[in-house]
């Protein structure tokens, strides 16, 4: 019953999203048509439900070669690699918002896993990689709220590639609880306090308001 309820609420919660955001959603386009490369949507293979693959639509920020000049699918704060207009949609997630279409075509959830490259996916042992997409991805999930700033944090450390090998173990862990804590009810919480991260970026009401969490220690 929840997962027919889920997709219920992802259709509607979708489709009301992309009539708020439209206002939005349609400068963006045009100023990513007349800036950068030129390119208004980029589109990449992520692994989803099932461990399958889909592509998720993004809005264009980065150079098309990207994921082969400099750190690869690492992406750290003021990359280089990233256009101009690019990093004020990564700052403000705003390049996200056209995975409503994913959402709308079945192939994610609002609420969910973040949907990895293989290479990434990779990283995670064994028993989360057989586990972590019996749920659809989402758009945001308590790994991504958690880590809502982990450009940030991967480009503070000294080797960001062994910082980014600590957060991904971890972040298999919040996701276990996810699927261990799934409802409705869960559901929007993660979507309230998305929303929240949004307006107040350094708050902490995660953990005030899951107080089961996993313990980050690192």
């Amino acid at each position: 019953m929840y997962k027919i309820i889920k997709r219920i609420l992802d259709i509607l919660i979708a489709g009301f999203a992309f009539i708020i955001l439209s206002p939005i959603l349609i400068p963006v386009m045009i100023i990513l048509k007349l800036t950068g490369e030129h390119e208004i949507f980029y589109f990449q293979k992520r692994l989803g439900y099932k461990n399958k693959p889909f592509n998720i639509w993004k809005f264009a920020t980065m150079l098309k070669n990207s994921p082969s000049i400099g750190t690869g699918e690492i992406t750290l704060r003021n990359d280089p690699r990233v256009m101009p207009f690019g990093s004020f949609l990564r700052k403000t997630k705003i390049n996200e918002l056209p995975q409503i279409f994913n959402v709308l075509k079945g192939d994610m959830s609002i609420v969910g896993p973040r949907p990895l490259m293989e290479v990434s996916f990779n990283q995670y042992e064994e028993n989360i990689k057989r586990n972590i997409y019996n749920a659809k991805p989402g758009i945001t999930g308590i790994g991504s709220l958690i880590f809502r700033d982990e450009e940030k944090i991967v480009s503070e450390a000294e080797d960001p590639k062994l910082m980014y090998s600590k957060i991904f173990p971890f972040k298999g862990e919040l996701e276990m609880w996810y699927q261990k804590n799934a409802s409705v009810l869960t559901d929007f919480k993660i979507i309230f306090l998305t929303a929240w991260s949004i307006i107040f970026p350094e708050n902490k009401l995660a953990t005030t308001f899951f107080k089961d969490l996993p313990v980050r220690g690192f």
